[in-house]
């Protein structure tokens, strides 16, 4: 090794003398030649990585079969370490813990109670410091700087936050839009504001506009029935052929002025949904037919397929044939007998009135928007559709791209991935409540969609759920979830309520690959109850789950042969100062050693190069991290230029680029 003194003589002579300086790099370059090799795994040694055809799985899969209970199920874990569960404060204990947002060392954990705020500082022993009663579903919440923003859309959430509900049909205490709380001193959260919607906020989004420095806004997605005028005026349940200023086919936009958030209001309401048709859907499962033929439900044949009735509309049937017969009271047997063979002439006729209503449109509402303002898109996932939005005006969002898909029942969320070249959506079939990851279950139903994104239109690619199957007890299905900022690759961590939560690599788009998992037995042993993760995000290292009914989960990675240890440290070099997973924000690494041993396991373990090539990269890397700034720099740049020289003669040459340009940055930046 040169001495500091030898090097910048070295570079001195090498800079003044134009000939020397070209048999310097005739002399470099043939010995870089010497290690090249044609972009092929070859013998050179053995990989201590695995590729993912070799790599360890379990088998049988541990979550299959689990003993149930609440705080006591059993539970299995791989690929995972679970640092704490914290169960829910006393007044929260019976309710719906729902999503999560993050704010410095703080999670903030809605429920349709109210919301609490953790101190997870130390994240074996998480401290709650805030338990806010304010009952309302679903409190959806998110945080920006110095605020809270939390969602109210169903009837009982009362504007004084009040738990005794609100019974009458028209009520100026009702509270159906979003609230704003103070939270610059955030163990005292302060209710400062609300923006009140015609359909309530079943989610939200927030956006912070780059250019835009004053306002924050709010994407409102409200998914209940129009509220009476005379509650809220202005708001119409007429189709907008009827009425322009209809509160259906429409989103929310609400403008938060960062300076006065008191001010906050409906600034644009636009119509995203307009002129798409009724999307295509699937029918029932076998699983679901045969339970409900073995429980007695009324089964009813609409146009061919076969569809379960529900209680409502069972109670309105009997009722109807009592009142055929000129009968009183309850409905008797007969009554049912005769309901049996009439159902489907009944149902077709209810099914029939929809339609007109409908007059064969598309969805009229959105459950989650997905807003990725670094690169001006939004996922909306829209009941029947995913759609594609241009954000670049925040206050009006424009579509420009919707797909529909048969095998999709309910488009629920959507995440983009890093550069934002792909998409997935997720698919909430039976609405959460119920089982559809029974063995039956097509594994095409209840999953999440992967599309790229191809000059503003999505290409699907494939179709990816959790392959252990659940129980009839267990409600499973796809649900909500965030990237992990493994550089180089496409991991996302996902919540399927009781289906557990796991940890899928889909940077190869049409073959998505589970690589963790943490799961529990059902809640009670015969029948269904609500519960599992519903959301599961990472945020500075660690990964946090939501929990429905036993509260709070933290995990952390750990090494495996589908993440190595430098993997997992390059990404928690990521640190964010808030997160709201639905404001997806774009992750950035630093340009450090770790980041550039996470570049090279990965070109390992992708067998890209042979390991001769590989070796001497890695040796060069450490002996790089142990030298002084001047050699530092010259140890980079040479590698640099062996790793460009040698991706020049490979087809695969793009990771070994990336790290040769984080060698470079780093290097100028010493």
């Amino acid at each position: 090794m040169k001495t500091k003194n030898h090097l910048l003589s070295f570079y001195s002579k090498v800079h003044s003398n134009p000939y020397l300086k070209i048999l310097t790099v005739f002399i470099i370059f043939a010995g870089l030649i010497s290690c090249s090799t044609s972009g092929t795994f070859q013998d050179g040694g053995q990989s201590s990585i695995p590729q993912f055809s070799e790599a360890n799985r379990p088998d049988p899969d541990p979550r299959v079969g689990l003993e149930p209970g609440v705080f006591d199920a059993e539970e299995t874990i791989w690929n995972l370490q679970k640092l704490s569960s914290t169960p829910p404060p006393i007044d929260f204990i019976g309710g719906v813990n729902s999503d999560l947002a993050f704010k410095g060392n703080y999670v903030i954990q809605g429920n349709f109670n109210g919301f609490m705020v953790w101190d997870i500082s130390n994240p074996e022993s998480p401290e709650l410091v805030v338990d806010y009663l304010c009952p309302a579903s679903q409190s959806d919440v998110s945080v920006y700087e110095d605020l809270l923003f939390v969602s109210g859309e169903g009837l009982e959430g009362r504007l004084d936050c009040g738990s005794q509900g609100v019974e009458e049909t028209v009520s100026e205490e009702r509270l159906r839009g979003i609230r704003i709380f103070d939270i610059s001193d955030i163990r005292n959260p302060e209710y400062i504001s609300n923006v009140q919607t015609c359909r309530g906020s079943h989610t939200h989004s927030v956006l912070k506009d780059p250019d835009d420095n004053e306002n924050v806004y709010v994407y409102v997605s409200g998914s209940a029935m129009v509220r009476p005028e005379e509650e809220l005026p202005g708001c119409s349940n007429l189709m907008p052929d009827e009425d322009p200023n209809s509160a259906l086919f429409r989103i929310e936009v609400i403008q938060v002025p960062l300076d006065s958030p008191e001010e906050a209001a409906i600034v644009n309401s636009p119509r995203i949904f307009e002129n798409l048709e009724e999307a295509p859907t699937h029918g029932l499962s076998q699983a679901d037919i045969m339970e409900a033929e073995n429980s007695g439900k009324y089964i009813g044949v609409v146009d061919g397929e076969k569809r379960i009735v529900s209680d409502r509309y069972v109670e309105q049937f009997l009722n109807n044939i009592v009142e055929e017969r000129g009968g009183m009271g309850e409905p008797t047997a007969a009554d049912s007998s005769e309901l049996r063979g009439r159902i489907s002439e009944m149902l077709q006729d209810v099914v029939a009135e929809r339609d007109d209503e409908t007059d064969g449109r598309g969805p009229n509402q959105c459950h989650d928007i997905t807003l990725y303002p670094e690169i001006g898109l939004a996922g909306g996932a829209c009941e029947g559709y995913g759609l594609l939005l241009d954000i670049s005006d925040p206050v009006k969002p424009v579509r420009i791209d919707a797909v529909a898909d048969s095998n999709f029942a309910y488009w629920h969320s959507a995440t983009f991935n890093n550069d934002g070249s792909k998409v997935l959506f997720t698919d909430e079939w039976g609405g959460g409540t119920q089982p559809k990851c029974r063995v039956s279950d097509p594994m095409e139903w209840g999953a999440n969609a992967i599309f790229t994104v191809e000059q503003d239109s999505m290409a699907f690619k494939s179709y990816f759920k959790i392959p252990a199957p659940q129980t009839s007890q267990e409600n499973c299905v796809a649900h909500n979830g965030s990237l992990i900022p493994i550089p180089g690759r496409d991991i996302m961590v996902q919540s399927w309520y009781q289906g557990g939560i796991n940890i899928f690599d889909w940077t190869d788009p049409e073959n998505p690959i589970e690589i963790a998992f943490h799961d529990r037995g059902p809640l009670h042993p015969e029948r269904s109850e609500l519960g599992g993760s519903w959301s599961v995000y990472w945020y500075n290292g660690k990964i946090v789950n939501s929990e429905i009914a036993r509260g709070l989960d933290i995990f952390e990675l750990v090494p495996s042969d589908f993440l190595t240890e430098n993997e997992i440290e390059a990404a928690n070099t990521v640190e964010l100062s808030y997160l709201n997973a639905q404001g997806q924000p774009r992750y950035e690494w630093p340009p450090t050693f770790v980041l550039m041993h996470a570049y090279l396991d990965q070109l390992e373990r992708n067998r890209e190069y042979d390991m001769e090539f590989i070796n001497s990269i890695r040796q060069g890397l450490m002996e790089a991290e142990q030298a002084d700034d001047v050699d530092k720099v010259y140890l980079l740049n040479q590698l640099a230029r062996k790793l460009e020289i040698e991706a020049n003669g490979s087809t695969k040459n793009g990771k070994a680029r990336t790290l040769a340009k984080t060698m470079k940055s780093m290097s100028s930046s010493i």
